[in-house]
């Protein structure tokens, strides 16, 4: 006979996942701005996806190992909370350093130490934000886990949005609005990260401080799933045995996790290069003209409002999952991401960029299911003991598709698109849409008590 998890307060969910608020304010900091960044330092449009690829790499190694050893990690700070504590000082070094790379000129060419700071924020964001998955179906009982992982999108928006517009906010509101020297990035941008690090800093130390965790002894109480199939010896190499021995579940949502990420990467990477050409009618070539800054600061907005909707849509998804079912739900969502990022295409020039906005619209919605819904799915799968290296685990079938895209991204766009990296966010819509197909034959264990 196993215990049932107690049900936690909304206040306490909301706590336990504010830190990731923070978290997502840099993340949201980098993924709008660091095209734009190392375009900035020299990059060019095709090999922005190779630059890209540090990401899903460190991704890829991070995240299983830190699931495995945090599995295992019992301190005065608990099971979790070490690792997203860590990682976030770590994330905030990155952001306060990447838009400055040129002052470490005397010593490497500032793209190499850009590219560099890069890997070093993603390692950090892959260190804070596995651990977070975990924690929340760590304390939650199966009927609480979709309101969770909705709160933390909800919060996870809420910070996406303050990142996006910060560069905006600051050109325009507070009126840094001078044109940076060649090479250099504008001072507006480097505040944002300035604050975007204290930020980050701020939330993780108010949910180490205002949540606990159930010790090994009782967490392992909660644990209903029989696992005669392997044991666990704490040993590294315990996580390729793990991923061998994967639930059916988890290899389902691989396949929907590789349309919908593989779309987000071509979003993330190719939409400022994409709007500049194809919007603000810009040549490829033009990096530090005001018109190029009007439009990279314009993916800051639009990349605001996508993270706006996701976090006003998040807390409608346990509603409607409990209508229609979570499958139903994320394949609806997926859809109207398809179909929104599909018509941009239709958006010709910088009278029309309102209209930018609208498209936004259906890719927050996607984006609101795809930070909730299948991790809801996911953890009534696996084991309780076991939740921080599946989480883990689970973040390769988020970070392949995004390597298949980095490698093949960049030449599909010079010399299928002719350079016109538009039509690399128009391949993403028909990817999401994919998605929403795939996911209708994936299994979900507890879809009648988790909704």
């Amino acid at each position: 006979m196993h215990a049932k998890k107690p049900r936690l307060s909304f206040w306490q969910i909301w706590n336990m996942s504010f830190g990731f608020m923070g978290i997502q304010m840099g993340f949201a900091l980098q993924n709008a701005n660091a095209s734009r960044i190392l375009q900035t330092f020299g990059a060019d449009v095709e090999h922005l996806s190779w630059f890209w690829l540090v990401a899903p790499l460190t991704g890829m190694i991070v995240q299983p190992i830190i699931g495995h050893y945090s599995d295992s990690t019992w301190n005065r700070l608990g099971r979790r909370r070490p690792y997203f504590l860590t990682g976030a000082v770590l994330a905030s070094i990155g952001l306060i350093l990447m838009p400055n790379s040129p002052m470490f000129a005397h010593f490497l060419p500032a793209l190499w130490v850009g590219a560099g700071m890069l890997m070093i924020m993603d390692a950090s964001f892959n260190i804070a934000m596995e651990p977070f998955r975990a924690l929340v179906a760590d304390k939650l009982p199966s009927d609480q886990r979709t309101l969770g992982f909705s709160v933390q999108t909800l919060l996870i928006g809420i910070g996406a949005v303050v990142g996006s517009w910060l560069p905006y906010i600051m050109t325009n509101l507070f009126g840094y609005k001078e044109l940076a020297a060649e090479g250099q990035v504008p001072f507006s941008l480097i505040l944002s990260f300035i604050v975007g690090a204290a930020v980050l800093l701020t939330t993780i130390i108010i949910t180490v401080s205002t949540t606990s965790e159930y010790p090994p002894e009782v967490q392992a109480s909660f644990d209903d799933h029989q696992e005669a199939e392997h044991e666990s010896s704490g040993s590294f190499f315990d996580i390729f045995r793990d991923f061998a021995h994967m639930p059916k579940t988890m290899r389902q949502l691989g396949v929907v996790q590789f349309f919908s990420w593989f779309a987000l990467f071509s979003m993330w990477v190719f939409t400022t290069p994409a709007l500049a050409e194809h919007v603000w009618g810009l040549p490829a070539e033009d990096r530090h003209s005001a018109a190029f800054n009007e439009a990279a600061d314009y993916v800051g907005v639009i990349f605001g409002v996508y993270n706006l909707v996701a976090a006003m849509f998040a807390m409608m998804l346990p509603v409607i999952a409990a209508k229609v079912g979570r499958k139903m739900t994320h394949s609806i969502c997926l859809t109207l991401g398809g179909l929104g990022l599909i018509s941009t295409v239709f958006i010709t020039s910088p009278e029309m960029k309102w209209m930018l906005n609208i498209s936004m619209v259906g890719v927050g919605i996607a984006w609101a299911s795809i930070l909730a819904m299948p991790y809801a799915i996911l953890a009534g799968s696996i084991p309780t003991r076991k939740m921080g290296v599946y989480m883990g685990i689970f973040n390769f079938f988020i970070t392949f598709p995004q390597i298949v895209n980095g490698i093949f991204g960049g030449p599909i766009v010079k010399h299928f698109y002719h350079g016109h990296a538009i039509y690399a966010l128009v391949t993403a819509g028909i990817m999401m849409i994919l998605g929403a197909f795939s996911v209708m034959f994936v299994k979900d264990v507890d879809d009648t008590v988790g909704r």
